[in-house]
């Protein structure tokens, strides 16, 4: 068994944690707020990730898995630190580092032994230097340390998966021992170990990320011209998939991509380029297009049912994605917006993110129940896949409906399907088999 801390309780901090307890470890987790350690001593969660509340429980009671406030507590006879906290985008898309130098600091002033800090954060190249300057800086007294950078790859919605049966496990460092001593906690993992330098552990990040949403957009423009032609882009999707070179994952047409990864790392990924003079001319298309299509969806609907104003349109689904609550840079917030200015009326349904987005659109009007939602509305918008909207009683929602027009941005439903029910129906990509 061996000690662990974990500083930070967001999406990659209390799974990394919970996973690691999970897997035999003493964890203890740290965290500034005081009210969320409050409320996960309760058992209660910052965040909704499924199977994440029964892992926190359960570790909680074997004593594997605690939490505090206090760096000291905290640190006191651990051998591994990882810092995952936030490292948000500026204007500029500079990654915000407040947080990691402030763990930085914190680790610094509280080690009391020799640690190995491991960046877990998402973090721009060079960081795993600059917090070792931090560290070094802010000790009251020297005491050894090493650095490594063991960049996450976890998704929301299937985060634990994730971390318990990854692709490979990616450790940087400049000393191979403390690399070595890392790579030992991942091998109940029993997934392929790349161990390199810092700077390349850290680029490894930012271009898988960036190379997967790149797939997304490729995808989206490509539906667009299948639309344009009369091909059905799931079938070519499926097609192209079967090339091993090429792989189906990330290759679903639709409104975008979103959340706190992909937005906040592609934009860190072009300011460092431009920074040392490389003009990344792919990333800028790529997020060119995902920002686009959020609009275009509603051009779409518009044309659909003859112009928004006055009409009533409900939204199913509000989350970037399935299977979470997290509404950050979520395509739905675009899409209200713009249905909002056309003088439409919006409602909206998300079986768990309903309290997050409140908030974030105020003037949308928020329902328990999709059906409750749907009617009266002029045209219902798919915009997040949940699974239980593939399931729906249609015969009933098109009764509900003023007009039976959906628009599908997520390509769940089969456009044949929905016409023989009587739908006025639009995907995405889907040739000339759309509508009524």
């Amino acid at each position: 068994m061996k000690q662990i801390t974990v500083i930070g309780v967001g999406y990659v901090g209390l799974v990394t944690a919970a996973c690691f307890a999970d897997l035999g470890n003493r964890v203890i987790a740290i965290d500034v707020n005081e009210q969320r350690i409050e409320n996960l001593k309760k058992g209660i969660m910052p965040i909704y990730e499924p199977g994440l509340e029964e892992l926190v429980a359960r570790n909680v009671r074997a004593g594997r898995l605690s939490f505090t406030t206090s760096y000291r507590e905290g640190l006191q006879g651990s051998q591994f630190v990882f810092i995952a906290v936030g490292t948000p985008s500026a204007d500029n898309g500079e990654a915000d580092l407040q947080y990691v130098a402030a763990a930085a600091r914190a680790i610094a002033e509280n080690m009391t032994a020799p640690l190995i800090i491991i960046n877990k954060s998402t973090v721009p190249i060079g960081t795993g230097d600059l917090v070792a300057d931090m560290v070094r800086s802010a000790q009251p007294k020297p005491i050894s340390f090493s650095v490594v950078s063991c960049p996450e790859f976890l998704r929301e919605g299937t985060a634990i998966a994730d971390f318990m049966n990854p692709h490979r496990t990616i450790i940087g460092s400049l000393d191979p021992a403390a690399a070595e001593q890392v790579a030992q906690l991942y091998l109940p993992l029993r997934a392929p170990i790349i161990i390199t330098d810092l700077r390349t552990a850290e680029m490894i990040k930012y271009a898988s990320n960036a190379f997967l949403a790149t797939k997304i957009s490729f995808i989206n423009e490509i539906a667009d011209i299948c639309e344009a032609l009369g091909a059905d882009v799931k079938e070519v999707a499926a097609g192209m998939g079967y090339d091993k070179r090429i792989g189906p994952a990330m290759l679903d047409a639709g409104i975008g991509w979103g959340g706190s990864c992909f937005p906040k790392d592609i934009k860190a990924l072009i300011y460092m380029a431009e920074q040392h003079g490389v003009t990344p001319h792919i990333l800028n298309s790529v997020t060119r297009v995902n920002y686009d299509r959020r609009k275009s969806v509603v051009e779409r609907l518009s044309k659909m049912i003859n112009g928004l104003q006055g009409k009533t349109i409900g939204l199913l689904g509000l989350a970037f994605k399935e299977n979470t609550d997290d509404m950050r840079d979520a395509p739905s917030i675009t899409a209200a917006h713009e249905l909002l200015a056309a003088g439409a009326s919006v409602r909206a349904y998300d079986p768990v993110a309903r309290e997050v987005a409140q908030p974030l659109l105020p003037q949308v009007q928020m329902f328990d129940d999709p059906y409750e939602m749907a009617q009266g509305c002029d045209a219902v918008m798919i915009i997040t896949p949940w699974n239980e909207f593939k399931q729906l009683d249609l015969e009933k929602m098109k009764g509900l409906l003023k007009s039976p027009v959906i628009f599908d941005a997520r390509n769940i439903y089969n456009p044949a399907e929905m016409k023989a029910l009587g739908f006025k129906y639009r995907s995405i990509g889907r040739g000339f088999n759309g509508g009524k």
